[in-house]
């Protein structure tokens, strides 16, 4: 099947069917988008849809992916830490202060209540940006240069299923959900999408060439596989 490159939502598998009057994107069980179109409609009118959708694309990515629970104590990222305390009065607040998620909440409550849920959700992005910023683009930097890769330049989402991208003109994307994983499979995420730039696919010797980087790679794909994108 045809496959086509987005800088921000990666690789999109193309179907053709007989039965499609007109184009439609989804999202694969991978968390990956494909398009079923008309047996003989261009392919760039894939490109054209996905250009002047990318607000609704996203909202159905976001959609699309697993609820992520939360409980007090637990570790966000990798040095934010999710604090609850007893609200004085019939209201919560949620905020960041320095490495700390604070919820508080009134009694009754849950951090699993599904308006506190959203509104932790946004500050629990927040805080993954704030540390895949400081640390991603220095990593994607050191790892270029010790294995002879160039990149154009990096860029930060959340609302993809994929761990990261590479675009055909060098532009690495790169999921912030990334600072929830052992730093081993953030390398590999990275090495992967540095692999790209030589090789937009893979193929034998897309897997080769990574293997020079990452001879333990396989291990780390299947550990990868285990783990969520979602934030």
């Amino acid at each position: 099947m045809p496959i086509i490159h987005d800088e921000e939502f990666g690789k999109i598998t193309i179907r053709r069917s007989a039965r499609a009057s007109q184009i439609r994107v989804s999202v694969a069980p991978d968390g990956n988008l494909r398009a079923s179109l008309p047996l003989y409609a261009p392919i760039f009118l894939v490109s054209r849809l996905i250009r002047t959708s990318r607000d609704e694309l996203r909202s159905m990515i976001k959609q699309a992916q697993p609820i992520q629970s939360y409980t007090s104590g637990m570790l966000i990222g990798k040095s934010h830490t999710l604090i609850t305390r007893q609200s004085p009065n019939s209201s919560y607040k949620i905020w960041r202060y320095g490495q700390q998620i604070i919820a508080s909440l009134p009694a009754g409550s849950s951090l699993n209540d599904p308006e506190i849920k959203r509104e932790l959700r946004e500050v629990v992005i927040s805080a993954l940006r704030i540390e895949a910023k400081s640390y991603l683009p220095k990593r994607l930097s050191f790892l270029a240069k010790k294995y002879g890769y160039h990149y154009d330049r990096v860029r930060f989402s959340h609302a993809s299923g994929r761990w990261g991208s590479c675009s055909t003109t060098g532009t690495i994307s790169l999921n912030i959900a990334l600072m929830k994983l052992p730093f081993e499979l953030i390398d590999y995420v990275i090495i992967h999408e540095l692999t790209h730039t030589r090789h937009m696919n893979h193929s034998r010797e897309f897997w080769t060439l990574l293997g020079h980087a990452d001879p333990n790679y396989k291990a780390h794909k299947r550990a990868l596989k285990l783990q969520s994108p979602s934030v």
